[in-house]
């Protein structure tokens, strides 16, 4: 498959465990570091460090920090990042229908 293969791109920026896992949760609104650990209490510490940091070098997401002590990051969709919503939509239904129709096969 030639590197340049769209499908083949998009699958190395999602490649991860976790990715698609922290953009749904972005969905919804900013979020601490703490909140999407919260939501995805199987991640480590250190492999969300890693999801996060390279969801950012692709330009899905954008980490603030904030200025105050204690000191305040939140994590947040870029536009290209909201871009996936319906991919995660169809991801979504694809799941239901597998768990509706095809889970005990």
């Amino acid at each position: 498959m030639s590197e340049e293969c769209p499908v083949n791109i998009t699958l190395n920026i999602l490649n991860g465990k976790w990715k698609l896992l922290i953009i749904k949760e972005l969905l919804t609104g900013k979020k601490r570091f703490s909140e999407l650990k919260k939501a995805m209490p199987e991640v480590t510490q250190k492999m969300l460090t890693k999801q996060l940091r390279e969801l950012e070098f692709y330009g899905l997401i954008e980490r603030k920090v904030y200025t105050e002590i204690p000191p305040k990051v939140e994590y947040s969709l870029t536009s290209l990042g909201e871009s996936l919503k319906p991919v995660l939509d169809i991801l979504h239904r694809w799941g239901e229908d597998y768990i509706k129709n095809y889970k005990n096969l």
